[in-house]
């Protein structure tokens, strides 16, 4: 690809791996189309939805006119597979922070566990997680988290087109949704937990897919670097 193809807009399909933030690929990328492609230092370059650094898949970037597209990308539907831990719960609703408190699950069965799946389908109320980036008064809530501080966070409505389960080996339950934007998939594993009358954290998060784009045809930063390589 030419620095006008990439000038003239493109859909960078790229499969974010663990522990990298959205800002990092970005950041990669935008650092390779300027050092191997020679585009200019001030080209546009942005992702079309925040993928955490404990997510791996499916992040789409956009260069030159396509930044357009974000806002219109960025309300697609997406897909998402990844893995509950029943019994348990932790303050970010994840692994960024340790277990806070225990729950019985010697009730839980199989078809408790379907069950429990039909109250998240269609329009939902969920709580954002404190510990997430969105702002209250001015300061992102994982800062009000971090400074340990209450804080009273409203609900939100969103949908949840699809929610099955995939494996079922307890504690753990493995899980495939598709849901509207700003679905937080951490509290979806909260509330699961809690409906459950139980507690659940998630531990494996994957997005596979963005609308019809899908992560079996995006390539690492990595990969992406070395075909640049080998051009």
């Amino acid at each position: 690809m030419t620095p006008e193809d990439y000038l003239e807009g493109q859909v960078l399909l790229i499969d974010k791996p663990l522990h990298f933030t959205s800002f990092q690929a970005v950041n990669k990328l935008k650092y390779l189309l300027i050092n191997k492609v020679g585009l200019p230092k001030k080209f546009k370059i942005g992702h079309a939805g925040t993928l955490d650094p404990l997510a791996s898949g499916l992040l789409l970037i956009c260069t030159g006119k396509f930044t357009k597209r974000i806002t219109e990308l960025q309300g697609q539907a997406k897909e998402y597979t990844g893995t509950f831990h029943i019994g348990a719960t932790t303050p970010s609703y994840d692994l960024e922070t340790e277990i806070d408190q225990h729950f019985p699950t010697t009730h839980i069965t199989e078809s408790l566990i379907h069950e429990t799946v039909k109250q998240f389908l269609g329009e939902i109320d969920q709580k954002p997680p404190i510990f997430s980036a969105i702002k209250k008064d001015g300061v992102r809530l994982y800062e009000h988290a971090r400074a340990g501080e209450t804080i009273e966070i409203a609900s939100r409505k969103t949908t949840i087109h699809e929610f099955e389960i995939t494996r079922i080996e307890l504690p753990e339950i493995d899980f495939r949704v598709v849901c509207s934007k700003g679905t937080y998939i951490r509290s979806l594993a909260f509330d699961f937990g809690q409906a459950l009358a139980s507690g659940a954290h998630l531990t494996a998060l994957r997005r596979t897919k963005i609308g019809n784009y899908d992560v079996t045809n995006a390539t690492t930063p990595a990969v992406f670097e070395e075909r640049l390589g080998n051009k």
